[in-house]
C-alpha cells in the first residue's frame, strides 16, 4: 500500500490484530515479524501470501501435521561468526545444527506431500540446503553437544591418560585408606571430599603419622582432611592433563567456527526461512481461532463482504460466550458511496470497522471470518476518521481534527482510494456543518472513490437518495422493544428514535413534546416518515418470514400426505386383488355345487366328469399361460386309459375293443378341432384388437381381466381410471381393465 496513517491503524484497531497474531507465533524472530506486517497492493503477492496461510490451515488437527519448527535466535551467533578469529561456544553450534535439521525436516516434509503443500512447496524449493555445517558439526560433537572423544587424535590420547590417572589415583587412594583405618588412624565418616578431591578424614590426634597434604579441619578440630602422599603425584599429573584436554577442545571449537563461516549466509537464509514458518503458524493459528478464510481477489472495483465478523469482536464474544452479528455489504461502481443512518449503539461504527478491518487484514496476508463467497478488491490508500480526536496539548477541537482530516482526504482521496468516516459532519453548528459535510461528500462522489460513512444528518441522507451510485442504508432498530437488532439493511435511510430513545430512558413526556415544537415540524415528519417505513420494513420482514416457514411446513406435509396416499392405492390394489379372487372362488363354488345337485337328481357319472371337465377348462383358460396345457390330449389319453383298464377289468370282446378305439379316434379328431378352431378365435381377437381402440367413458361398466368384481367409472386420468366398486374406490391402469 503506497501509505497508511498510523491514526488509520488506531481507528481500525489493526495494532490490536497484530499483537494477537504475534502471540500465537513460538519464536522472537516470528513475532517480531507479525508485528512488522503491513498491507500490500500487489494481487499476486496477497494470492501467494493468502494461500499459503490457507495450506498451512488446513494441517492443523490433520493427520499429517506440519513439523515442530520452533529455534533459538542466532542472531548473535550470527554475528560472532562474522569476527575473524572468533570461537563459538558449545551451544552456539548446537543452535546452529538444530536450525539446520529442522530446515531440511520441513523441507523434506514439504516435498513429500507437495500435492497438498503446493504453495509452501514453491517457496520452500527456493530454499538451497547444504546439510554440510552438520557434517562438519558432527564431526566434532556427539548428539548431546559435546566434544567428541575421537575428534582428534591429540585429544584421544589425552583422555585415556586421564581415565589412567584417574584410576591410579583411586588405586593409591584406596590403599591409604585401608591402611590408615588398620591403623586406627581414621575418624568414623573414613574420608570425604575436599575442592573435588578425596580426602582422608583423620583424627587429630594422628595427623602427624599419616603423610600428605593437609586440605582443612573440621569445626570442632577433631578431624583433619589429609590428602594422601601417594595420591599427590598422579594429582599434580592429572591437573597437567586437563589443562592440556582444555587447550585442545579450545583449538578444535576454534577450528570448526572457521570451518562453519563461509556458510555463515546459508545458516542466515535457514534462519529466515524458519521465521517465515513461525509467520504462517500464526497466520494459521488466528485464522482457525476465527474460522478465517481466503476470500476472491478480483480486478474489477467491487467489494462484497457476505457474512463478515468484526475479528476482534468474534474472539472476545467467544470467550464471554456471547453472540456476534454478521454483517454483509457490496460495494461496486453502481454503488460506490453507503450512508449508514440509525439511533446510537446500533452496530454503525462496528460495520465501518469491520470493512476497513478486513480488507487492511485481507491485503497484509491474513485470512478474515467472512463467508467463502466474499470478493475484495485492492486499495492503494484507506483514510479514516472514527472517533473524537481532541488535544489538549495541541489546542485541537474535535471540529479542528476533522477539519484537518477533511483537508487530508481532499489531497489523497482518489479513485483508487476507499473512506471511511464516522458521525460525518458532527463537531460544529447542525446546519452550518451539515452544508459543508454534504460539499466533502459530494466532492469524493465525484472522484468515484469508495466509502462508508455514517450520520444523523437528513441532508447527507438526502443527497445519498439523489446520487445515482449512492445509497442509504441503516441498522435495523425494533420500534417496540427499542432495541438494536444489529443487522444492516441496505436501501433506506434510519431514524434516530430521538424522542423514541429519550421516552424509554425515563425523560418526561411533556418535556419531549416541548422539544418537538421548538423544531420544525418538516423534519420531525420527515423522521416520523422514516420511523413508519422502518416498522412497516419490519413487520413485512416477519411476515415474509413466517410465509417462508409455513412453505416449508406446507412442503413437507405435501410430501408426507402422497406418500400415505401411495401407501393407501398400494394397500387397495392389494385389497383388490384379494377380492377378486376370492370372488372367483365363490362363483367356481356356485358352479361346483350346481354340478353336485344335477349329479344327485338326474346325471350319471360320464356327465358329471364332462361337466367337471369343461368347467376345468374355462377357468384354465382365464389363467394366463404360462405352460402349455392340453387337457384335452390328457382327457383322451385318460379315457383311452380308463377304456383299456375296463377292457381288461371285464374282459370285453374284441368288438367292443374296437368301438372304443373309434371312439377315441373320434376324440382325438375332436380336440385337435376344438385346438384349430380355438387358434382361429384368437388370432381374429388379436387382429380386432389392433384395429379398435377400447374408448372408455364415464359411467361404463367395467372390470379387471380375469377378475369377477364389476365396478363403474367415475373419472379418467389420463391412462389411468377412478373404478367405484360400490363400498370402495380404486385407480387402476387402462390395460388392466376390460369393457362391459
Amino acid at each position: 500500500m503506497k501509505t497508511i496513517q498510523p491514526q488509520t491503524i488506531s481507528d481500525l484497531e489493526f495494532d490490536r490484530v497484530l499483537n494477537q497474531l504475534a502471540q500465537r507465533a513460538l519464536t522472537q524472530g516470528g513475532k517480531a515479524r507479525c508485528l512488522a506486517l503491513t498491507p500490500m497492493i500487489d494481487q499476486a503477492a496477497i494470492e501467494i501470501a493468502l494461500k499459503e496461510v490457507e495450506e498451512y490451515k488446513a494441517s492443523i488437527g490433520s493427520d499429517q501435521g506440519f513439523p515442530g519448527h520452533h529455534f533459538d535466535a542466532l542472531t548473535e551467533i550470527l554475528h560472532q561468526l562474522s569476527i575473524e578469529n572468533s570461537a563459538l561456544e558449545l551451544n552456539g553450534f548446537k543452535k546452529i545444527k538444530h536450525v539446520c535439521g529442522t530446515t531440511e525436516t520441513i523441507k523434506r516434509f514439504l516435498k513429500k506431500f507437495d500435492q497438498f503443500y503446493i504453495v509452501l512447496n514453491d517457496y520452500a524449493d527456493q530454499i538451497t540446503y547444504d546439510d554440510q555445517p552438520v557434517t562438519l558439526i558432527d564431526s566434532i560433537l556427539d548428539r548431546f553437544g559435546q566434544v567428541k572423544d575421537d575428534a582428534s587424535p591429540e585429544l584421544l590420547f589425552l583422555r585415556k591418560s586421564i581415565l589412567r590417572v584417574k584410576s591410579s589415583i583411586n588405586k593409591s587412594f584406596s590403599q591409604a585408606l585401608s591402611r590408615c583405618a588398620q591403623a586406627d588412624f581414621l575418624d568414623e565418616i573414613r574420608e570425604s571430599v575436599v575442592d573435588n578431591k578425596r580426602v582422608l578424614a583423620v583424627k587429630a590426634m594422628h595427623r602427624k603419622k599419616v603423610k600428605g597434604v593437609v586440605m582443612g579441619q573440621s569445626k570442632t578440630g577433631s578431624i583433619v582432611y589429609i590428602e594422601p602422599q601417594q595420591t599427590l603425584e598422579y594429582a599434580q599429573e592429572l591437573s597437567s592433563l586437563l589443562y592440556q584436554e582444555i587447550e585442545e577442545v579450545k583449538r578444535l571449537l576454534k577450528w570448526l567456527t572457521n570451518a562453519l563461516r563461509p556458510f555463515t549466509s546459508e545458516i542466515a537464509l535457514y534462519e529466515e526461512f524458519l521465521i517465515q514458518v513461525d509467520v504462517w503458524h500464526a497466520k494459521a493459528h488466528y485464522a482457525n481461532a476465527m474460522n478465517g478464510v481466503r476470500p476472491s481477489i478480483t480486478t474489477e472495483r467491487a467489494l462484497t463482504l457476505n457474512k463478515a465478523y468484526h475479528p476482534l469482536l468474534l474472539l472476545d464474544h467467544q470467550k464471554q460466550k456471547k453472540k456476534t452479528y454478521p454483517q454483509s455489504i457490496t460495494l461496486d461502481h453502481n454503488n460506490r458511496i453507503i450512508v449508514i443512518s440509525g439511533p446510537n449503539a446500533g452496530g454503525k461504527s462496528i460495520t465501518l470497522k469491520t470493512v476497513g478491518l478486513l480488507q487492511l487484514m485481507t491485503q497484509s496476508g491474513l485470512l478474515i471470518p467472512v463467508d467463502p463467497s466474499s470478493e475484495l478488491c485492492l486499495f492503494k490508500r484507506i483514510l479514516t476518521d472514527i472517533g473524537d480526536h481532541q488535544s489538549i496539548e495541541n489546542h485541537l477541537s474535535t471540529y479542528s481534527y476533522r477539519l484537518k482530516q477533511m483537508n487530508y482526504f481532499l489531497k489523497k482521496c482518489q479513485k483508487d482510494s476507499l473512506f471511511l468516516i464516522d458521525e460525518f459532519g458532527t463537531g460544529s453548528d447542525p446546519e452550518l456543518g451539515g452544508a459543508l459535510a454534504e460539499t466533502f461528500l459530494e466532492e469524493f462522489y465525484a472522484r468515484e472513490a469508495f466509502g462508508i460513512i455514517t450520520t444523523h444528518y437528513t441532508n447527507l441522507k438526502l443527497l445519498a437518495s439523489e446520487l445515482p451510485h449512492a445509497t442509504n442504508a441503516n441498522m435495523l432498530f425494533d420500534a417496540q422493544s427499542l432495541e438494536p437488532m444489529y443487522q444492516l439493511f441496505v436501501g433506506e435511510a434510519g431514524s434516530s428514535y430521538t424522542f423514541e430513545v429519550a421516552q424509554k430512558n425515563g425523560i418526561p413526556f411533556g418535556l419531549i413534546n416541548r422539544a418537538k415544537k421548538k423544531i420544525a415540524g418538516g423534519k420531525v415528519r420527515f423522521d416520523k416518515t422514516i420511523a413508519n417505513l422502518q416498522k412497516e420494513r419490519s413487520g413485512l420482514r416477519n411476515l415474509s418470514k413466517s410465509l417462508k416457514e409455513q412453505e416449508q411446513t406446507a412442503k413437507v406435509q405435501a410430501e408426507e400426505l402422497a406418500q400415505t396416499q401411495q401407501k393407501v392405492q398400494e394397500k387397495l390394489e392389494r385389497y383388490q386383488e384379494v377380492f377378486d379372487a376370492n370372488q372367483r372362488l365363490v362363483v367356481l363354488g356356485r358352479k361346483v355345487d350346481q354340478l353336485a345337485e344335477r349329479y344327485l337328481n338326474k346325471w350319471t357319472k360320464k356327465g358329471l366328469l364332462d361337466a367337471l371337465f369343461k368347467l376345468v377348462m374355462q377357468e384354465n383358460a382365464k389363467r394366463a399361460p404360462k405352460t402349455k396345457l392340453n387337457p384335452l390330449g390328457d382327457r383322451a389319453n385318460t379315457a383311452a386309459a380308463k377304456g383299456k383298464k375296463a377292457e381288461n377289468k371285464k374282459g370285453k370282446s374284441p368288438s367292443e375293443a374296437n368301438k372304443k378305439a373309434a371312439f377315441d379316434r373320434e376324440l382325438k379328431q375332436e380336440v385337435q378341432q376344438i385346438r384349430a378352431d380355438k387358434k382361429a378365435k384368437k388370432q381374429k381377437q388379436e387382429a380386432v384388437k389392433e384395429q379398435e381402440i377400447v374408448v372408455f367413458n364415464v359411467g361404463d361398466r367395467v372390470r379387471m381381466i380375469d377378475g369377477v368384481a364389476v365396478g363403474t367409472i367415475d373419472k379418467i386420468e389420463k391412462n389411468k381410471l377412478v373404478v367405484n366398486y360400490g363400498t370402495f374406490t380404486t385407480t387402476v391402469k387402462k390395460d388392466y381393465l376390460e369393457k362391459l
